[in-house]
């Protein structure tokens, strides 16, 4: 187990030959592992492969089936917040894009804000936000 653990955070294709080796070795010796790896790449699939919502929600009732059929605690976290926030997730599968870039943008306007611990004079804040990041 020593040297296995960065396999499980990749996808089969991407493998080394020594690694499909190790992999062989530890999934027969834990098959737990294996049905977490499974799980896993499962739904790495469905955001790499799902073309449409309708596809994506069925794919993605399925797996979560298989999370309740094996009975993984640690999946429920996952599971339970793909339940709440389905339709914000699906939305991702109509042009594939996220909100990553607001995020970003959020905190380097936070970073910004607690640079100069607060802020007095809004007025002025927003024009210096504009002047640096427009």
């Amino acid at each position: 187990m020593a040297r296995s653990r960065y396999l499980l955070y990749k996808a089969p294709s991407n493998w080394t030959e020594n690694q499909y080796r190790r992999s062989k070795i530890l999934f027969n010796q834990y098959p737990d592992i294996k049905i977490a790896f499974d799980l896993v790449q499962g739904l790495r699939n469905i955001f790499n492969t799902a073309t449409s919502i309708e596809t994506a929600y069925t794919k993605l009732a399925h797996w979560y089936k298989d999370v309740e059929n094996t009975g993984f605690r640690a999946f429920n976290t996952i599971a339970n917040t793909i339940t709440l926030n389905y339709r914000s997730i699906l939305n991702y599968f109509i042009n594939r894009s996220t909100n990553a870039s607001a995020e970003s943008f959020n905190a380097k306007i936070k970073a910004f804000r607690a640079q100069f611990r607060g802020v007095k004079n809004v007025e002025f804040f927003l024009y210096r936000l504009t002047t640096i990041f427009a």
